[in-house]
């Protein structure tokens, strides 16, 4: 129940962000620069990443945001972590206790003019939440990744191995959640 209330809570922030055609996370960027007139930047991390270092970060200052990402990942990894730290970005997140360390191998000018950042590793389990489920919301609009069904995850892995299938269309298929059939 948490998950689905977590969901459309988080389709009701992204439902007036139009998603550019062909799909760019650098192209949703600069859309989102322009609608909220300050300027957004994307920027690799220092590499490697190391442990304990997050893979993606937001950092708000006075002149503009910044998101960072780690590009020694895949395409559509990066993809992710860029829109992750896009959903701490539209839903506003803020960290509780600003830790300096974080900033160490970020190279802005001013770092003092940092109000806010947000690592991988240092908000709450809510704010994650709500970061990574915009992340596959924009993807799943992008047709980047599938939505879920009924029969995701290890469900749906059962399902397909014992032949099952889901959906409308010739052949017995079945509505998820539909009871199965006898015999």
């Amino acid at each position: 129940m948490h998950w689905r209330r977590l969901r459309r809570r988080c389709r009701r922030v992204i439902d007036g962000i139009p998603l550019p055609e062909p799909f760019s996370a650098q192209e949703l960027c600069a859309r989102l620069a322009a609608d909220r007139d300050r300027p957004l930047r994307l920027l690799t991390l220092p590499t490697p990443t190391g442990l304990g270092m997050p893979t993606g970060m937001w950092l708000a200052t006075e002149e503009g945001d910044y998101v960072f990402y780690d590009a020694q990942t895949s395409p559509l990894h990066q993809e992710h972590i860029i829109l992750h730290e896009i959903g701490h970005l539209v839903c506003d997140h803020r960290m509780a206790v600003e830790d300096p360390r974080l900033f160490r191998y970020i190279d802005i000018e001013d770092p003092a003019s940092i109000r806010r950042a947000l690592g991988r590793t240092r908000y709450s389990d809510r704010q994650e939440q709500e970061a990574e489920m915009i992340a596959s919301l924009i993807l799943e609009g992008a047709g980047r990744v599938p939505a879920p069904t009924l029969l995701s995850g290890t469900l749906g892995g059962l399902a397909s191995g014992m032949g099952l299938r889901s959906g409308t269309g010739p052949r017995g298929t079945r509505h998820p959640g539909a009871p199965c059939s006898r015999g």
